[in-house]
């Protein structure tokens, strides 16, 4: 999926409004509708909806599959229960870099929907059918990626707005999962990736345009992957390709709590064990800005004059009206440490500071 080849069901809806769209991870996908600082500060006041449909689906279903999803993912599925979402790591069996971050939607006793990142489709499926051969119980793994669609309907107001539509969906608990039946057939979850309450739908694609409109109506606006990606940078949520990705542990991450030594055996847990009784090499970190410049991915971090790190992710934060940044920095680093970020040559100062940035309703 290296073009952006793919298109959402709601494609024409999107164009029908005006949105501006670029490529993503193999999709084409609408970037805003307005302007990303209105639908950032939209989502934190009231309620907006995101397409996300370039996620990807996989159903996971089988009298085996709860025990392959266990050895091919970091965390313990037996936290939780049917009914539930949770949220995990696909390892490289050699290094334990995180090949993909994913949300586990378990919608009845041996039925899963995987819910991978848009690239990472296929890798995610091949890890599927390795689990599969490993479980006596069998397990049978379909990608359904291209029969729906998924919305983010993100925001304070989100739920009391989805209400009007879809009463079945509004009031699931976070991270719980759902069976809908009045507005579509379909699945939801009190999930998201703003840092603010919503849920996300699992929708039929022959339904999701006459969804999307019932959800215009209902009041909730329409923002784009820019939004999305300043709210989760706010929310100091990782992206796949700059906080997770080739030579990138959850450890470093800061995400050690996604993964369960003590459950058993699953995929790259050897090397993972081996680097947290060695000593993790860095960590990632916030980074507050003392003004408005926009710090990039790439942008070197310097503590006294010294180069420690680089930005992950950077941009400015519509809420806190400063440049804010995540960084890969040495373990040692506290919070509080004055730094400076190198953006385009100026010295921008930056304090190291706890994350999230923004907390919701904030």
């Amino acid at each position: 999926m290296a073009d952006a080849s793919h298109h959402s069901p709601l494609d024409a809806e999107h164009r029908a409004l005006g949105a501006r769209f670029a490529p993503f991870g193999g999709w084409e996908m609408p970037l805003q509708y307005s302007s990303v600082l209105e639908e950032h500060r939209t989502c934190r006041s009231d309620a907006v909806m995101f397409d996300v449909s370039h996620l990807g689906s996989v159903r996971v279903e089988g009298p085996g599959a709860l025990d392959g999803l266990q050895w091919a993912f970091t965390n313990d599925l037996g936290r939780v229960a049917p009914g539930r979402a949770q949220y995990t790591h696909l390892l490289d069996p050699d290094d334990a870099h995180v090949v993909d971050d994913i949300i586990i939607w378990w919608v009845d006793d041996d039925t899963f929907l995987v819910m991978p990142n848009a690239s990472n489709t296929d890798g995610v499926t091949t890890a599927l059918r390795e689990a599969a051969a490993r479980t006596p119980a069998g397990s049978v793994s379909h990608d359904i990626t291209s029969s729906r669609a998924v919305l983010a309907v993100q925001g304070p107001r989100a739920r009391e707005r989805l209400a009007t539509v879809a009463a079945d969906a509004a009031d699931v608990p976070r991270f719980e999962v759902r069976a809908v039946h009045d507005a579509f057939d379909g699945y939801t979850a009190g999930t998201g990736y703003t840092g603010e309450d919503g849920v996300e739908l699992h929708i039929p694609a022959v339904d999701a345009p006459r969804v999307w409109r019932d959800l215009l109506e209902a009041g909730i606006r329409p923002a784009g992957l820019g939004a999305r990606d300043t709210l989760r940078l706010e929310a100091a949520f990782p992206l796949h390709g700059h906080e997770l990705g080739p030579g990138i542990t959850p450890l470093q991450a800061g995400l050690g709590w996604v993964v369960r030594f003590d459950k058993g055996d699953f995929r790259g847990r050897a090397p993972l064990l081996a680097e947290q009784e060695q000593g993790i090499p860095r960590r990632l970190r916030g980074l507050l800005a003392d003004d408005r410049q926009i710090p990039r991915a790439g942008c070197a971090v310097l503590v006294d004059d010294t180069p420690v790190g680089e930005v992950t992710s950077g941009n400015f934060s519509p809420t806190l009206e400063r440049g804010i940044a995540l960084a890969f920095l040495p373990p040692a680093t506290e919070i509080g440490t004055t730094t400076e970020i190198d953006v385009r040559g100026r010295r921008v100062p930056a304090r190291v500071v706890p994350t999230p940035f923004v907390r919701s309703g904030t």
